[in-house]
């Protein structure tokens, strides 16, 4: 096959014509779409898919079998009927009126190609593998999964932006259960606001020119007060400047997040939240502890241990009475009071209890036992913060599902 000439075209609001309504030609239109390009289908019928994508008002269906002529104004042709002669009589008017036209049953002599194409953000990717499609769309894939990754980063080759914020959730700590839309954006930032229990790993993988704020809160230890957190967003973002504020777990679970987007919403930043995997769910998950399970919880209730306030202490008496599991985040320090509040208010001592510290890191670790003994065992283990508290039956599923992956 002899070399192809590669060329983007600028189908805005210019006419493109598909022939065909069936699956592929519902593919055709959809790309034709997504380039503001306006359609006519010529079909006696169309598929479902096809038939939804008709009420756009960029779409114009002609109902019936292709015609000489169809193709007038047209600036380019794909012709998917399924009929290889209808598509090669469709070619030849093509061809006979300088039109480029593309042949889905016959590539062989088509003048035309669609590559496998794939858009990240205002990045456009298009792969041609000669007559291998399927190589050409596994090629494509990779390239798009490595831009929404960050791994191939395209923050120098941008256009500049208006400044804007990302409340990122980077998950349990793995820095590889963040998710593709936080590395991307963490990719394409200027500035990157760190929590201390944020995936410290991801950190290495910035550019040299990014600048990294440490705001992390420790028990008693403040880097940055949240005051001066929102101001800082809300400075930087004004100078124009792409903002990351990467969290642990999940921003609006335990992570002042809503305070931090009310914050950016009232001086008018632009402001993103991106979900990350909660360490209440994922730690236990990690550690062979689901916090639901069929016949032993079918509700889980997750509380922050953690409090500045007299008066802001959990409710003990009703956290007490609750069926299913109970999640404590950042309640190492406070675990006997975890303990002494559920037992003097009616659980039972011998409620299983596990703590699970570091979860998804190498040095995950796990320490179970019960309300009675477990302030005895965690003294004796130096159990240390970040650790996940779990209280209720499904801490006895750990030793069925342990998987032997060495960090339990």
């Amino acid at each position: 096959m002899s070399p192809r000439y590669p060329l983007m075209l600028d189908l805005s609001g210019r006419r493109a014509v598909v022939v065909g309504g069936g699956p592929v030609a519902a593919r055709r239109v959809r790309g034709l779409l997504d380039a503001d390009a306006e359609v006519v289908v010529v079909a006696p019928e169309l598929c479902e898919d096809l038939a939804v994508m008709t009420g756009d008002a960029q779409v114009t269906w002609i109902p019936r079998e292709y015609a000489p002529g169809d193709l007038g104004g047209a600036w380019v042709v794909q012709t998917a009927t399924g009929d290889v002669s209808t598509d090669a009589r469709v070619a030849a008017e093509a061809e006979a009126s300088g039109i480029w036209c593309v042949r889905a049953s016959d590539a062989t002599h088509s003048p035309a190609w669609t590559p496998a194409t794939a858009r990240v953000d205002d990045v456009t990717v298009a792969v041609s593998a000669g007559r291998d499609p399927r190589r050409a769309r596994a090629i494509k894939d990779r390239i798009a999964t490595q831009l929404e990754t960050g791994e191939l980063p395209v923050r120098r080759f941008r256009r500049p932006r208006n400044g804007h914020v990302a409340l990122v959730g980077g998950g349990p700590g793995d820095p590889g259960l963040i998710t593709a839309r936080g590395r991307r954006l963490l990719a394409d930032a200027d500035v990157v606001v760190v929590d201390r229990l944020a995936p410290r790993a991801l950190l290495a993988e910035l550019d040299p020119g990014v600048e990294v704020v440490e705001a992390g809160k420790g028990p008693q230890a403040h880097t940055m007060t949240q005051m001066e957190i929102n101001d800082l967003l809300v400075e930087r973002a004004r100078a124009g400047q792409q903002v990351v504020r990467l969290k642990g777990g999940d921003p609006f679970v335990f992570g002042r997040g809503g305070e931090e987007a009310l914050a950016c919403a009232e001086a008018g930043v632009p402001c993103e939240v991106v979900p990350g995997v909660t360490s209440a769910v994922a730690v236990p998950e990690v550690a062979g502890i689901p916090v639901t399970h069929r016949g032993v919880a079918r509700q889980f209730t997750v509380v922050s241990a953690h409090t500045s306030r007299r008066g802001e202490e959990p409710d003990w008496e009703g956290l007490a009475g609750l069926e299913g599991t109970l999640v404590f985040l950042m309640g190492v320090s406070q675990l006997g009071e975890i303990v002494d509040g559920l037992l003097s208010h009616g659980r039972s001592p011998d409620t299983p209890v596990a703590l699970v510290e570091r979860g998804t890191l190498p040095e995950q670790r796990l320490t179970p036992g019960t309300l009675a003994t477990i302030v005895d065992i965690a003294a004796a283990q130096d159990v240390r913060s970040p650790a996940v508290i779990v209280v209720g039956e499904v801490v006895t599923l750990a030793s069925q599902l342990a998987s032997g992956d060495g960090r339990r």
